[in-house]
C-alpha cells in the first residue's frame, strides 16, 4: 500500500495483481478529484493481459490526485491514487479493529489449542 506522505494523506499504489503481471492499463475512473471514498470503494478499472478489474482502495478520505489516465499504462507498484484521510487516520482498513483484538487478551489463538485461559476439562 503505502506510508503516508509529509502532509498525512496516503498514496495507494497500483497492487499487484496476481500471476506475475507487471503493469496495468487505466480502463476507466470510477473516482475524480474531490470525491469521497469509502474504504474498498472502486475507484479505477484497469486492463491487464489476463483481465479487466475493478481496483478498491483501502483508504477512506477524500481523493487528491489521480495518476494517470485513461489509456495510461502503470507500473506495478506505481502510485495510483493520493487520499486525504477523512478522520485524520492513516491506518488501513482492518488495523484498528485488529488493534483492539489485540488489546483484549489472547491474541492469535490456532483452533483447537486455546489460550491457556481456560479451566480443566
Amino acid at each position: 500500500m503505502s506510508a503516508p506522505t509529509a502532509t498525512g494523506n496516503r498514496v495507494f499504489l497500483l497492487p499487484d495483481l496476481g500471476e506475475g503481471l507487471s503493469e496495468a492499463e487505466i480502463v476507466e475512473w470510477k473516482v475524480a478529484v474531490g470525491d469521497v471514498v469509502t474504504v474498498d470503494q472502486s475507484v479505477v478499472e484497469v486492463e491487464t493481459a489476463k483481465a479487466v478489474v475493478d481496483v478498491p482502495c483501502p483508504y477512506a478520505g477524500r481523493v487528491v490526485a489521480l495518476h494517470g489516465a485513461a489509456g495510461e499504462t502503470r507500473p506495478v507498484g506505481q502510485p495510483l491514487v493520493t487520499i486525504a484521510p477523512a478522520d485524520g487516520g492513516n491506518e488501513p482498513a482492518g488495523h484498528a479493529t485488529y488493534r483492539e483484538e489485540e488489546r483484549a487478551g489472547s491474541g492469535n489463538v490456532l483452533i483447537g489449542y486455546g489460550t491457556g485461559h481456560g479451566g480443566t476439562r
